[in-house]
């Protein structure tokens, strides 16, 4: 185990340890005051909970590490079935939060299985794919896993839950087209995804208003949200942006955030990004994006370097996976785009989400190390 542990990505490793430890401080700041004034917890509840959540995380990250990745082939189709059985489950046996039935509570724990969908949908499309590169002249073979995974998307659309739905069908398409497959076959399904992209666009403009629901529409009404400060669709991205603006450069020091005291409701979770910038300024909220640019290189350096395409599919998908969760938070949280409700990685409380990111972490670092394993032969 040391010896295999010695050869992981060492630049990751501590980039990635850094954001998790300097995220539960700031789980920490942000949630103390809401933690105790609104539900009459300890001020320290959500970072012990946090804390358990990351020690959690750490086992499946040592597991991930340790686990080759050929094994992944007797247990993907077992994976995908036990996804999509969950999802299903929840229609009957949901816990409702935040206007969707996403989650199982187990006593006091909750878990959202769409969340570990998305890392089991990139082992089932990597593995396929790589079972399968001898026949990728075959266009059912080639679209097969997009089938499962619009399933996926649409059993998480019922919840209701379109945001995580998207970023599972965005992550899907985004390995489909790093498969490596002829010009006319990518050609055709050039045009059918543009041309179903289309329909769900005609599809939003002329019903929108029938197959979403109103609290769906008014996250579509981002623009000039402090213009509409006492509607719901203007309340949260207007104390997001006084935020950024109290933080300026430099910050107002750890824990004296204002937006925390119940103006900016939940900051602990997708707005810790504006309180990071409000205690900290604006240089340190640059520094975290560039810690964001390296994790993101060295993902995609790994999945470059991998020593087959089943490795280099499962790095990829990670890569797009927390590519996508930071562009949506952040372009959510400065009114860029509507808000979805998607956590920054590394740095947002959440039991799931945050084993989840350690068990990607450490299915990257087994590629690393897998890879290095081929480069000393």
């Amino acid at each position: 185990m040391r010896e295999k542990l010695s050869k992981i990505d060492k630049p990751l490793l501590i980039s990635s340890l850094v954001l998790f430890i300097f995220g539960l401080i700031m789980i920490f700041s942000a949630s103390s005051m809401e933690s105790y004034m609104r539900y009459n917890y300890s001020p320290y509840h959500y970072f012990f909970r946090q804390l358990i959540f990351l020690l959690v995380g750490g086992i499946g990250f040592i597991i991930t590490v340790l686990f080759p990745t050929k094994n992944y082939k007797k247990l993907d189709k077992l994976l995908l079935l036990i996804a999509i059985i969950s999802l299903g489950g929840l229609l009957v046996y949901g816990y409702a939060a935040n206007n969707a039935a996403s989650w199982y509570k187990i006593g006091p724990i909750t878990i959202q299985p769409s969340e570990f969908t998305k890392i089991i949908l990139i082992i089932y499309m990597a593995v396929y794919y790589d079972k399968n590169r001898k026949n990728l002249d075959n266009q059912w073979v080639i679209i097969k896993p997009i089938l499962f995974a619009i399933i996926i998307v649409a059993l998480i659309a019922i919840e209701p839950d379109l945001g995580t739905g998207i970023i599972i069908m965005l992550i899907a398409l985004m390995i489909f087209y790093a498969v490596p497959i002829d010009k006319k076959n990518r050609s055709i399904f050039n045009r059918i995804f543009i041309g179903g992209i289309a329909i769900v666009v005609l599809l939003l403009l002329t019903a929108g208003t029938r197959l979403l629901k109103s609290y769906q529409l008014e996250r579509f009404n981002f623009i000039d949200p402090c213009e509409r400060y006492q509607e719901e669709s203007g309340y949260q991205l207007c104390n997001s942006l006084i935020a950024f603006k109290n933080g300026g450069i430099t910050g107002k020091g750890l824990g004296h955030s204002t937006q925390k005291y119940l103006y900016l409701p939940e900051s602990y979770t997708d707005f810790i990004f504006a309180i990071v910038v409000e205690e900290w300024g604006l240089i340190v909220g640059i520094v975290i994006l560039l810690m964001y640019l390296l994790i993101l290189f060295r993902i995609i350096k790994i999945a470059r370097r991998a020593n087959n395409l089943r490795n280099s599919l499962i790095a990829y998908g990670l890569f797009c996976y927390i590519l996508i969760h930071i562009m949506i938070n952040l372009l959510g949280i400065t009114g860029l785009m509507p808000l979805t409700g998607v956590p920054l990685p590394f740095l947002s409380y959440g039991g799931s989400y945050a084993i989840c990111m350690m068990i990607a972490m450490g299915l990257i670092q087994r590629v690393s190390i897998e890879s290095y394993k081929k480069e000393i032969k």
